[in-house]
C-alpha cells in the first residue's frame, strides 16, 4: 500500500532548530485533549487511516461554504441560534471507532477546541486542527485568504 502524500501544491518540511515545536508536522500540547496540528498533518493522519476527520461545523456552514469529502459531518453547534447539539455525543462515538483518533476541523480552530475537550471527556484521542476549514480573518475581515484547510488546497467540495 502506498504512503498517502499531500495535494502536489501542500509540503510539510522537516522539524528541526529553532521554531521545530511549531512546524507543521509536529503536535502542540494542548490543555484537555490530545493536542493542536496542522491541517496537513491532519490530512496525513486521516488518509493514511490513523484518524477520523471529524467536520463539526453546522449542517449549513458545510452546506454554504464548503466541505470535506468523506469527512464525518458531526456539528458541535447547529444554525439558527448555533444551539447546541444535543445528538453530537452518539453522533461521534458512531463516527470515531474505538482505539482510533478524532481530528476536529470547524471554520477558524475555535469550537473545534471545544468539540475536542468533550470527545476527550467521551474517552477519545481528539486533536484541534489549527486555522480550521476557513482560516484567520485577514486585515479586510475576510476569512479564506489566511491559512485554513481550504485555503491549504486540501481537498473540498462546495455545491
Amino acid at each position: 500500500m502506498n504512503s498517502p502524500s499531500l495535494p502536489a501544491s501542500i509540503t510539510i518540511s522537516a522539524a528541526s532548530g529553532a521554531g521545530a515545536e511549531n512546524s507543521p508536522e509536529q503536535v502542540q500540547p494542548a490543555q484537555g485533549y490530545a493536542g493542536d496540528v496542522s491541517p496537513q498533518l491532519a490530512y496525513l493522519w486521516w488518509q493514511s487511516g490513523q484518524a477520523v476527520l471529524v467536520d463539526v461545523r453546522s449542517d449549513a456552514e458545510r452546506e454554504w461554504v464548503g466541505f470535506v469529502p468523506g469527512a464525518a459531518a458531526v456539528a458541535w453547534k447547529q444554525w439558527p441560534g448555533m444551539a447546541m447539539n444535543p445528538g453530537f455525543d452518539a453522533a461521534l462515538h458512531a463516527a470515531v471507532p474505538p482505539g482510533m483518533k478524532a481530528v476536529l476541523l470547524c471554520r477558524s480552530g475555535v469550537r473545534s477546541i471545544a468539540a475536542a475537550k468533550r470527545a476527550t471527556e467521551l474517552g477519545l484521542e481528539a486533536y484541534n486542527i489549527l486555522e480550521g476549514f476557513e482560516g484567520n480573518p485577514d486585515a479586510d475581515g475576510h476569512r479564506g485568504n489566511v491559512g485554513g484547510w481550504r485555503k491549504l488546497g486540501l481537498p473540498w467540495k462546495q455545491t
